[in-house]
C-alpha cells in the first residue's frame, strides 16, 4: 500500500503552499477538478492539485517525492484512457497562458493551454500551429505524444516544431530542456509522452499559414466501397501538401449533430490543403466524382477554424479509442476493412472508423532525433466508440478488437501513443515505440523517475 492510500492532514501540510485548490474526495469542487473530456476514465485520486503555475507543480512533485505518492497529470482529459486510482492528480487546466513572438514566429505555451488558445493568439499575426483534429485538446499533452496534425503531411509532427520545454522532473527539480541543455530529456519528451516529467510550458515554432482549403465530402454510407477505393488510389498520386482522411461515421440522432448528417451512416473524405485553393479544388475532383455527394463542406477558411474539417464532438463523452499504423492499403486490406465495418455490417457499434493518409513530411527524418516511431507508416487506422451503456461497451470492445486483429497483417505492428487507447500490459504499451526506442525510454525513466512516481496512463517501466 502506498502512502497515498492513507493520507492524513499532516501529510498534506506541505501542499498548503500551493496557490490553487488542493482537494480530497468529498470536498466541494473535487468532482469537477478530476473530470476530463473522456468520461470513460473516472478518476479517484486521494488528492488533486489545481496548479496555477510552475511553482505549484514544483511543490506538488516535491511533496509526492517525499511521501512516495504516485502522480498523474491532466489538462483537458482528451487522452484520459486510464482511470487514476489513488495518488496525486495535478490538474494544469488553469495554466492557459500563450505568448506569441511574431518576429521569430514562436509561441510559448503553458501546460494547460488548449490548441484553441494557441490559434486564437497566433491568428492576428497570420500564424498557425500544428494542432490535431480538435482544437479543444491540450497542446502540451498532444505534443508529448508526438502530435499527429491535420496538416501533418505538409509540415510534419507537432513535436518537430518544439524548441524547448520547461519541465519539472519527479524529484521536484525545475529543468530547462532543449537540444543543448538536457538533450536526453528533450529527446524523451518529444514522442515519449509523460514518462520523465511534468511539462510546465513549451516553446514551439509557428507557421505562416493564415488560411487553408478544408472540409469534408460526405457520401451516403452505401457508397463506402467506391469512395474508399477511389480515395486509396488518389492518395498514391498526391503532392505532400494535400492532407486527407477517409472516415466512416455512424452518427446518433442527437441535436448536437447538424442536419442532414444527424442519425445517418456516412462515408467522408476530409481534406486540408494549404496551397492555392484553385489547385486544391482541381486535385479534389476525383473524390467528388467517386460517389453521390450528399454534403460538401470544403471551403477556404481561416486556419483558426480548423475544427470545421473533422467536426469532432466538443462536449465531454465516454469514449473507447484505438489505432494501428499501416504499411499500405492493398486491395485485400480494403476487402478486409469492408468486411469488418462496411455497409454490410449495419449493427457496427463504432461511431467513427478513420484511415488517415500519412507519408509526406510525416515520413521525413526528424531534424533532431526524437521518440516518434510512426515515420514508416503510410496510413493510420483509428476507431472510436461511445460507451453509452454496458451492452454498448461490450459490443464496442468486440468490434474494435475484431477490426484491429483482421487488419494486423497490413500493419507495422505499432501504434501512436496519443490514440493508442487504454494501455494494457507492458507488451501492449510497448507497441507505441520500436524496441530500441522503448528501451531507451526505460533507461530515461530509471534516470529521471527511478521511484516510478509517474506510473499512470501510458507509461513505460524502468
Amino acid at each position: 500500500m502506498t502512502a497515498a492510500h492513507h493520507l492524513n492532514t499532516p501529510d498534506l501540510f506541505a501542499l498548503s503552499e500551493i496557490h490553487g485548490p488542493v482537494l480530497r474526495p468529498g470536498d466541494d469542487g473535487y468532482a469537477d477538478e478530476v473530470t476530463g473530456f473522456n468520461l470513460a476514465a473516472l478518476h479517484t485520486p486521494d488528492v488533486v492539485v489545481g496548479a496555477t503555475g510552475v511553482d505549484d507543480i514544483v511543490t506538488a512533485l516535491r511533496w509526492a517525492s517525499a511521501t512516495g505518492t504516485p502522480v498523474a497529470v491532466q489538462s483537458t482529459g482528451h487522452g484520459a484512457n486510464f482511470p487514476i486510482d489513488h495518488g496525486l492528480l495535478i490538474n494544469t487546466a488553469r495554466m492557459t497562458d500563450v505568448r506569441i513572438n511574431p518576429a521569430e514566429r514562436l509561441a510559448t505555451i503553458a501546460a494547460g493551454a488548449k490548441w484553441r488558445h494557441v490559434l486564437e493568439a497566433a491568428a492576428p499575426h497570420g500564424l498557425a500551429a500544428l494542432c490535431g483534429t480538435s482544437t479543444d485538446a491540450g497542446a502540451v499533452g498532444y505534443t508529448l505524444g508526438g502530435g499527429l496534425p491535420v496538416m501533418g503531411r505538409a509540415y510534419g509532427y507537432a513535436a518537430d516544431l518544439v524548441r524547448s520545454f520547461q519541465v519539472v522532473t519527479p524529484d521536484g527539480t525545475l529543468r530547462e530542456s532543449d537540444p543543448d541543455h538536457e538533450p536526453e530529456l528533450f529527446w524523451a519528451l518529444r514522442g515519449g509522452k509523460g514518462n520523465v516529467g511534468v511539462v510546465a510550458s513549451m516553446v514551439c515554432e509557428l507557421l505562416p499559414v493564415p488560411t487553408l482549403l478544408g472540409g469534408g465530402v460526405y457520401c451516403p454510407g452505401e457508397h463506402t466501397e467506391a469512395l474508399l477505393r477511389t480515395w486509396t488510389d488518389w492518395t498514391r498520386t498526391l503532392p505532400d501538401e494535400m492532407c486527407s482522411a477517409f472516415t466512416l461515421l455512424r452518427l446518433p440522432p442527437i441535436p448536437e449533430i447538424p442536419e442532414p448528417l444527424r442519425g445517418g451512416f456516412w462515408a467522408r473524405v476530409a481534406i486540408a490543403w494549404p496551397g492555392d485553393p484553385a489547385e486544391g479544388e482541381r486535385l479534389l475532383a476525383p473524390i467528388r466524382a467517386a460517389a453521390p455527394v450528399a454534403v460538401d463542406t470544403v471551403e477556404v477558411m481561416p486556419y483558426a477554424a480548423l475544427d470545421r474539417i473533422h467536426m469532432e464532438p466538443q462536449d465531454p463523452l465516454p469514449a473507447r479509442e484505438s489505432c494501428a499504423l499501416m504499411r499500405d492499403l492493398t486491395p485485400d486490406a480494403i476487402d478486409t476493412f469492408l468486411t469488418q465495418v462496411g455497409p454490410e455490417v449495419p449493427d457496427c457499434p463504432l461511431l467513427l472508423v478513420e484511415i488517415r493518409h500519412m507519408g509526406g513530411a510525416l515520413s521525413r527524418p526528424a531534424r533532431l532525433e526524437d521518440a516518434i516511431c510512426a515515420r514508416d507508416a503510410n496510413y493510420l487506422l483509428e476507431t472510436v466508440g461511445v460507451l453509452a451503456a454496458p451492452p454498448a461497451a461490450e459490443a464496442i470492445e468486440q468490434s474494435t478488437r475484431a477490426l484491429h486483429t483482421a487488419m494486423a497483417p497490413y500493419g507495422t505492428g505499432y501504434t501512436m501513443v496519443n490514440i493508442h487507447g487504454t494501455p494494457g500490459d507492458e507488451s501492449d504499451r510497448a507497441r507505441a515505440w520500436t524496441p530500441e526506442v522503448y528501451n531507451r525510454l526505460r533507461q530515461d525513466k530509471s534516470t529521471y523517475d527511478p521511484s516510478n512516481l509517474l506510473r499512470f496512463g501510458h507509461t513505460v517501466t524502468a
